[in-house]
């Protein structure tokens, strides 16, 4: 199985969106793409081809054994100190996300932990390098991939922790921040079996999303509130 080098000034946010290119093109038939995928995944499944499978197809494609070990190594190559945790906070968070969607509590149990640690080792590094606001995001990360994958009272702790945040250090936070960690909350709460106050935060997180400044920030927005799971709370 032949290898390549990292190109130089590699960076992490191209190799993701090269994973990302990877596993649309197999899943779409590709030639190119799948003959990649066999060369270079241990256990390539053309059906089931995650991105984590893309990822990891990437790493070994560099003569690297796993996706942490091709981040860790671009990582060090780029930054050292406090920047490393700012680097690595990015990097988990941006990649938690790209997960969360593919991930469940149907899925193997491995596979929610490494999202679950994922979510957690964000947050830590933001507590390094970053200030309340993204501590506060990263426990909005982290309830709801805690949600996600069933562990429905850590989410709910998470959330919490989270709205907590928002509310005591204010004049840091972004006008978003609020409705995000209401959103949290609302699901947290009707995952718990909680519906009244889960409404309740539901509407809040609604009513705050129409105050939101920046266009593209309330379509975020918008667009997080429609997406389940929504724990039979109509969203």
């Amino acid at each position: 199985m032949s290898t390549m080098p990292l190109p130089a000034k590699a960076s992490l946010s191209q190799l993701r969106a090269r994973a990302k290119e990877l596993r649309k093109a197999v899943v779409k038939g590709r030639p190119d793409a799948i003959e990649r995928a066999r060369a270079h995944h241990p256990a390539y499944d053309e059906a089931g081809f995650t991105l984590r499978d893309a990822q990891l197809t990437i790493a070994r494609e560099y003569g690297l054994a796993s996706w942490p070990e091709l981040m860790e190594k671009v990582a060090t190559e780029l930054v050292e100190g406090r920047e490393l945790h700012r680097y690595f906070g990015v990097e988990l968070n941006n990649e938690t996300w790209d997960l969360l969607e593919q991930i469940d509590e149907s899925s193997p149990l491995l596979d929610q932990e490494r999202l679950l640690y994922g979510a957690y080792a964000a947050c830590l590094h933001w507590l390094e390098a970053g200030n309340e606001a993204n501590h506060a995001r990263g426990e909005h990360l982290i309830a709801r991939v805690a949600l996600r994958i069933g562990r429905t009272e850590i989410g709910l702790q998470h959330a919490r922790r989270c709205l907590e945040l928002v509310q005591a250090f204010p004049e840091q936070m972004a006008d978003w921040d609020e409705p995000f960690a209401r959103e949290a909350l609302a699901r947290a709460l009707a995952a718990t079996g909680e519906p009244a106050a889960a409404r309740a935060e539901l509407d809040r997180a609604r009513e705050l999303t129409e105050r939101v400044a920046e266009e593209g920030d309330r379509k975020v927005l918008e667009e997080e509130l429609a997406k389940g799971p929504w724990f039979g709370l109509t969203s």
